[in-house]
């Protein structure tokens, strides 16, 4: 059955105005939605584990005592890792390896103190430390994902965070073994199994039960994610995740099927995930919408791939692959696919993506999983300004200045000079008070 993606041409009348519309997607959330999250969080700001307990009930169907007893100790999380099959611990632990270790290369790249003096004695520098306490929080429900609990856990332990809470929300008690297994691989401290707007609010805030955090990351739903807007400022978020995103820069030397499943791969997350096509070669376009016909009816998620290709993606002819190029940069992707014969002669051009995956075997759900980098990646263009999650986000830094004696002389005349212009003399005499008279 045919798939409606739309085809566009850049050499076309009227492209500017079409492609608008590919990318147009609004981040607003609902009113309703709003003002239930607020109301949440207020609430469970006054009355702690009380307003917890009695959302977890009403949400997840999940009756309990206390909030204690939604805790899972580690003894638990140890038995899940030996309850799950040996490939899937395997690939866990193989997966939280290469996860591990581009951290800590990454550590040793950006995430390290620094100091040095010049040469009047004054020492200057950079004083590198872990946050505290960082809450990660796990999606649950409709489906599962041990690789989130991978993505945010480890960086965290490989920067130094003291303490790491986990919450997941386990609808009428069921909970993931892959998940609870991943949370004994990466480290998780503590592990409780309540979601939503309250668990969110519970991190923020702090119950009796629950700890409060410095900062959250991990992706949720619409009122995790409002909940998450509400609460920073509080503590810490990483960003606020829109639907996935998925932009394949293609010279037609691919897999026609391998592009299209890559397509797919986003497709399937959410009816409004985006994923879209850029190649100067038109045959191959249709040889890749050819295959998204043949292979459309053989996925399980095949209503939401597609809503997803038909309400948000395109096939989009350029004029060269310099222009596919350019256009990237406008759409500053999540997941930027380059399957082309030679991605190093176009990876110089991309300014702008949350990961950037080079050649035709490197397909972005690779990077999902196992690669390594992170995938917790920018959303919605704000990869223009924002980085993917890593050590950095669970690090702070503080200036360390110590003046010598001698650097005073210079720098009291200069800082008293421009907080005398400032209007600010107690900064100007501060300063002057160290000068030699």
């Amino acid at each position: 059955m045919t798939v409606r993606i739309r085809h566009i041409d850049t050499a076309a009348a009227g492209f500017a105005a079409e492609f608008e519309r590919v990318l147009h997607w609004s981040a607003e959330t609902d009113d309703a939605i709003e003002q239930r999250v607020a109301s949440i969080l207020a609430d469970v700001q006054q009355r702690g584990d009380a307003a917890v307990l009695e959302y977890t009930q009403r949400f997840d169907s999940l009756t309990a005592d206390s909030v204690a007893s939604l805790e899972i100790g580690q003894a638990e999380l140890q038995a899940a890792l030996a309850a799950i099959t040996p490939a899937q611990r395997r690939a866990l632990e193989f997966a939280a390896d290469r996860v591990r270790d581009y951290h800590l290369r990454q550590l040793e790249a950006c995430g390290r103190s620094w100091t040095y003096r010049d040469a009047d004695g004054t020492l200057l520098g950079q004083k590198v430390t872990p946050l505290d306490r960082v809450g990660i929080y796990v999606p649950g429900g409709k489906a599962a994902y041990p690789s989130s609990v991978l993505m945010n856990a480890l960086p965290a332990k490989v920067a130094g965070v003291g303490e790491i809470v986990m919450v997941v929300p386990t609808p009428k008690g069921e909970k993931n073994l892959l998940v609870l297994a991943a949370a004994a691989v990466a480290g998780a401290d503590r592990v409780f199994t309540i979601g939503g707007a309250q668990a969110v609010a519970a991190l923020a805030y702090g119950t009796a039960t629950v700890p409060a955090v410095d900062k959250i990351t991990g992706p949720g739903n619409a009122y995790v994610a409002s909940a998450k807007r509400r609460v920073f400022g509080k503590v810490g978020i990483d960003m606020i995740a829109g639907p996935s995103e998925i932009l394949v820069l293609a010279d037609g030397s691919t897999p026609a099927d391998w592009v299209a499943m890559d397509l797919f791969s986003q497709a399937e997350h959410d009816e409004l995930a985006q994923s879209i096509l850029l190649s100067p070669d038109a045959a191959y376009i249709e040889r890749v919408q050819a295959e998204i016909d043949r292979l459309i009816d053989t996925m399980p998620r095949r209503d939401v791939i597609r809503a997803s290709l038909e309400g948000r993606g395109a096939l989009i002819r350029t004029r060269s692959m310099e222009e596919a190029c350019e256009i990237s940069n406008r759409i500053a992707p999540e997941h930027l696919e380059v399957s082309s014969r030679d991605p190093h002669r176009w990876e110089p051009l991309l300014k702008h993506a949350g990961a950037i995956f080079l050649g035709a075997y490197t397909s972005e759900s690779l990077g999902d999983y196992c690669a390594g980098p992170n995938h917790v990646l920018p959303t919605s263009g704000t990869a223009r300004f924002s980085s993917p999650l890593g050590v950095y986000d669970f690090q702070k830094r503080s200036s360390l200045i110590e003046v010598s004696e001698a650097g005073a002389q210079k720098l009291g005349v200069v800082a008293a000079e421009i907080a005398y212009g400032e209007g600010l003399q107690a900064h100007a005499q501060a300063a002057e008070m160290r000068l030699k008279r």
